[in-house]
């Protein structure tokens, strides 16, 4: 991690397997950066000012992504499908996964456990 100023457009993006489930779409057209299995369907909706421990990682959720015209397309035709985008604005309010920021960087693995936390624990 190389600190805030890194990141191309938007920051560190996290989306959740249940509220994908629910928009019923392959994961790739919401592009996250980190994607938490065994999560119930929009729960991370409530996760807002709170924290995720992954790994050695800390992250801060920050608030719900605002979604654009990039979910539409199909990762791997690139065919468009607008009503995907038409579904994430009836049925989420236009915004579905989570923006965060790296609180702590340290190293995530596929498969680390997710530990959602309301502060990071001061140091014993």
């Amino acid at each position: 991690y190389e600190g805030p100023d890194r990141f191309d457009v938007l920051p560190l993006l996290v989306a959740t397997d249940g509220a994908i489930a629910r928009l019923g779409v392959d994961h790739r057209r919401l592009r996250p950066n980190i994607l938490i299995a065994g999560v119930e369907g929009l729960e991370e909706r409530e996760w807002h000012g709170r924290r995720l421990r992954i790994g050695e990682a800390v992250i801060a959720v920050q608030k719900l992504r605002s979604r654009c015209v990039m979910t539409t397309y199909d990762p791997d035709t690139q065919a468009q499908d607008l009503s995907v985008l038409r579904r994430i604005v009836d049925e989420f309010g236009g915004r579905m996964a989570l923006d965060c920021a790296v609180v702590r960087g340290g190293l995530i693995r596929v498969g680390d456990p997710v530990e959602l936390i309301e502060q990071e624990p001061a140091p014993a």
